[in-house]
């Protein structure tokens, strides 16, 4: 793990305790609204575990921010220059996806930029958008990638871009043989 990732986990277990108290939901509402279970809800806020994608996705989609607006709630003060050594770096535990925060959110911006890396095999898949509408822009730079879009599967290779609007589920896989590695512009309706 990381310098700093056992800091990062403890803020955002603090900052999904606090979006929660701000709806005056219990544990049980935000159950039924994200179809996760109270208990792991509970332990995510406590930070005795962290987080997959999937699980942030949907506690996103309910409280209609974007993955990176939430993590860079939990970041100090974003500043405008990011140096790479820098950038919020985080992983998801269960499927090894490997998520930067390359340009962060802030207040006043739309776009945000994003690298990411999926390991072959890698499978991660959204049920629904955090934010309905969201523009994305997904543009492959090494490996394969397979992203499905409404229904539609899309094969990406190095060099090729998807650009779409999320109203549904997708889902990201890495096919290999090798990793993933692609560039995500994120841009708020």
């Amino acid at each position: 793990m990381p310098d700093g990732a056992d800091d990062v986990d403890a803020r955002l277990a603090t900052r999904l305790a606090e979006l929660r108290a701000e709806r005056g939901w219990s544990l049980g509402e935000l159950a039924e609204r994200t179809g996760i279970s109270r208990s792991t809800l509970s332990r995510a806020e406590r930070a005795e575990i962290s987080p997959t994608a999937a699980l942030l996705n949907r506690l996103c989609a309910v409280h209609g921010r974007t993955m990176s607006q939430l993590l860079g709630e939990v970041e100090a003060l974003a500043p405008q220059l990011v140096r790479a050594d820098d950038q919020a770096v985080w992983t998801d535990p269960d499927s090894g996806f490997v998520r930067r925060s390359v340009s962060p959110p802030q207040p006043g911006f739309r776009a945000e930029l994003v690298e990411g890396r999926l390991d072959p095999g890698a499978d991660l898949r959204y049920d629904r958008p955090p934010v309905p509408g969201l523009e994305q822009h997904v543009w492959v730079r090494e490996g394969t990638l397979e992203i499905t879009v409404q229904g539609t599967a899309h094969r990406l290779g190095p060099g090729d871009c998807l650009r779409f609007r999320v109203r549904g589920a997708t889902r990201f896989t890495c096919p290999g043989p090798g990793a993933a590695r692609y560039t995500l512009v994120v841009v708020l309706p």
